[in-house]
């Protein structure tokens, strides 16, 4: 499931009929160039970014004066600032500048594996910020420091912080702030020192306040600690890391070597101990929550009740099959089961942030019981079902509790293109559009369910967001990024090559959808086709939005652009993702070769020069294909490839292939080492050195194993580089080196 961040309540006036908030992300019209220049691996990974300008974390002053966002430079993509539109003079200004906040500090190392977690490893700057209740503050992290940074220019360093806290967070009420340090929990009020609340533990893998490891990875819970609605009361994670197993993680730079000695719970051995506490906001009163006698167990979600008399926690079992919601009394911490979800045949939980505690006491719920991801409605003991249909609900973006209206995102129009959506309550059967159709949306909401924020793209047409009424009419741009004059792809436009569409059969015959850019086809010419693929769970990578100017630029050099979203992958409902249940690299691989297949078929394809490039479970499942069908793929590139299942975490490698102590033989099927005989065809194996995700070892446990068989292949190795492999100059590197490779190999466009 998609995550979008709510933002604060507002009312529809601070943005009806303003000018200057309309206009903002435009430029002067100019008539676009007759013939454009071909794009470059070099541009496309420069600065200004040619997606136009990409605001993150869009959101409402608390008396809804301000909208804001951190917004990135145009003479450095990944450095981001928070600006804000005042309504009052209707005016933009950047708020907080991040250059002069910065310290250059080195973040901790703890800063940046969390930051890796959140997938925003590359971000520099402000990359998160949070209303103070008042709206005259704002709450600034920068470089590790905490800032409260005034709308009237005034900024001081919030007192006690030494740098390095983690995960800080402003209470609902704004007189509390909180954060971790030194693996315990730190409270106080935001004008004054915090102090730490939690106990002081000798054992150095004892937490408190944090989310674990594979919380923030697997589960995309990267909190722990909650406040409750009046500040009364904080929930705090506690978990202790001692039984789970330590890894020698070796990150290899460019000038030195660094060794880390990490708790990792690989697949089949034991994970964190997780309990759950309530106590005061000075500690006081800490008592632990009952979670039931079982300790294996994950800590889902934890939210409490909009009246803050109830928290309700999602406890799941380790095989990820049952989450129980349980209802706990914050005064005596005892707990009961308010329902159970339980997961298909063959199939697994997928949590989601898809629910929504109101008022009444009702819940709003995303659930996959009847096979398809819908909203449903929990109310006085009874369900309802709210959506249902062949489609999922991708999201659920507000609700409107005064009006009854309920709105969300989904692909009932078309499982390419999802569209926002609402319904009323009392008649669920009736789903309002508020979107356009062809447009890949994604939206959210104010806290009250008037106001949407809907960001969105097409073939040709780099993000755009804008505010909406509850009746999905544009009020006001917030980045209109029209393709025009000055837009940093307005040069390139001229000769953007539209992506088409279309279904091809996978051998049950399920109808599995392509997508493909070609450049302009020359009668009698055959081409050669990049093949991009992912393959792995809770991921589409065909869809009707904005490809970006990476495509383009392939295209550019004289290849044809593809990719097919096989059986397990998201978005088509349960039945379609369990064909891995048990049996990863099996009906994944069979759907790629049914898409190489048909390209063989076309008369301007090649059929001797299809290659074929994945990166991370792509990389994997890259190994996996030239293994089972060799001679169909020209040549393959494997960027961070998971090779032995083993050696990945407990949380992801279980859900899909069960336990490995009692399930050897699935591992052993779905590991990517035993065939490497098999590998005939040129492979290009490209890893990051420091990669904590997909480490090393999976690396060189295959080139190890093909070397010591005398299996030819090529490696590219980046010193310093996590599993992202990023930046100006490395992207550029990095897709040089894999069309270099294909040059080689016969698999190139000789461009």
């Amino acid at each position: 499931m998609h995550h979008f961040r709510l933002l604060a309540a507002c009312a529809l006036s601070a943005f009806a009929a303003s000018p200057a908030l309309a206009q903002q992300g435009q430029s002067m019209t100019t008539a676009a160039p007759a013939e454009a220049p071909g794009l470059t691996f070099e541009r496309v990974f420069a600065s200004p970014s040619l997606n136009g300008p990409a605001p993150r974390a869009v959101k409402l002053s608390p008396d809804g004066r301000y909208l804001t966002l951190l917004r990135n430079r145009a003479d450095d993509r990944e450095r981001y600032d928070l600006w804000g539109f005042d309504r009052q003079t209707s005016q933009w200004k950047m708020l907080v500048d991040s250059l002069s906040l910065s310290s250059g500090r080195t973040l901790s190392e703890a800063e940046k594996m969390q930051r890796e977690r959140q997938r925003i490893g590359d971000l520099k700057g402000i990359v998160s910020y949070e209303w103070a209740a008042d709206g005259k503050s704002v709450l600034v992290p920068v470089d590790g420091d905490l800032f409260l940074a005034g709308l009237d220019g005034s900024v001081r360093k919030v007192e006690g912080t030494v740098g390095g806290e983690l995960t800080p967070k402003l209470g609902p009420k704004g007189s509390n702030i909180a954060y971790v340090r030194d693996r315990r929990l730190w409270a106080g009020p935001v004008t004054g020192s915090a102090r730490p609340i939690t106990p002081e533990e000798p054992n150095a893998d004892v937490h408190w306040g944090e989310a674990e490891f594979v919380a923030q990875e697997e589960m995309s819970r990267f909190s722990g600690f909650w406040w409750s609605p009046d500040e009364t009361r904080i929930a705090v994670e506690r978990f202790d890391e001692s039984m789970v197993g330590v890894v020698t993680r070796t990150a290899i730079g460019a000038d030195d070597t660094r060794t880390y000695q990490q708790r990792y719970p690989a697949a089949g051995t034991p994970n964190a101990e997780v309990s759950l506490w309530i106590m005061g906001p000075d500690g006081s009163n800490r008592v632990e929550v009952d979670l039931g006698a079982n300790k294996d167990i994950y800590l889902a979600r934890v939210d409490w009740a909009p009246d803050g008399k109830a928290l309700y926690v999602q406890r799941m079992n380790r095989e990820q099959t049952v989450l129980d919601m349980l209802k706990v009394d914050p005064a005596t911490v005892k707990s009961s089961v308010l329902f159970t979800e339980k997961a298909a045949p063959r199939h697994w939980i997928d949590l989601s942030d898809s629910y929504r505690f109101l008022a009444d006491g009702s819940l709003v719920w995303w659930s996959q019981r009847d096979g398809f991801g819908h909203l449903y409605r929990l109310r006085k003991g009874r369900w309802t079902q709210l959506t249902k249909g062949d489609w999922v609900v991708t999201g659920l973006v507000g609700v409107d509790e005064k009006a009854g209206r309920v709105f969300f995102t989904g692909t009932k129009d078309d499982v390419l293109a999802p569209q926002v959506y609402a319904l009323d309550l009392a008649m669920p059967g009736r789903i309002t559009r508020l979107t356009e159709p062809g447009w890949v949306n994604a939206a959210s909401m104010d806290r009250s369910g008037k106001t949407l924020m809907v960001t969105r793209s097409s073939d040709a047409q780099p993000p755009q967001s804008y505010i909406a009424d509850s009746n999905g009419k544009r009020l006001a741009w917030i980045e209109e990024n029209r393709v025009e004059g000055a837009h940093p792809y307005a040069p390139y436009l001229a000769s953007h090559r539209p992506a088409q569409f279309g279904t091809i059969p996978a051998a049950d015959g399920t109808p599995l959808h392509y997508m493909m850019i070609t450049p302009p086809l020359e009668p009698g010419r055959r081409y050669p086709v990049f093949t991009y693929h992912y393959g792995g769970p809770t991921a589409q990578v065909v869809t009707k939005g904005f490809q970006g100017a990476l495509a383009q630029a392939i295209v550019d050099k004289g290849y044809i652009y593809f990719a097919i979203d096989n059986r397990g992958s998201e978005n088509r409902g349960v039945k379609f993702a369990s064909a891995i249940h048990h049996a990863m690299g099996s009906v994944e691989v069979e759907d790629q070769r049914a898409g190489a297949l048909w390209l063989k078929q076309q008369p301007f394809v090649d059929p001797e020069r299809i290659s074929t490039f994945g990166w991370s479970y792509g990389g994997y499942m890259t190994i996996k294909m030239l293994q089972a069908d060799p001679g169909v793929y020209a040549a393959g590139i494997a960027v961070a490839p998971v090779t032995k299942w083993q050696l990945y975490d407990t949380t992801y490698t279980e859900r899909y292939l069960g336990d490995p102590g009692k399930l050897p033989e699935v591992y052993e099927k779905a590991n990517a080492l035993a065939d490497t005989r098999r590998i005939s065809d040129p492979l290009l194996i490209i890893h990051g050195m420091a990669d904590d995700n997909v480490v090393f070892e999976n690396a060189s446990a295959i080139i190890a194993k093909m070397q010591g068989e005398a299996v030819p292949f090529e490696m590219m190795l980046y010193p310093g580089y996590t599993h992202r492999i990023s930046g100006p100059k490395v992207s550029q590197h990095l897709y040089e080196t894999i069309f270099r490779f294909l040059d080689r190999n016969g698999a190139g466009s000789g461009k």
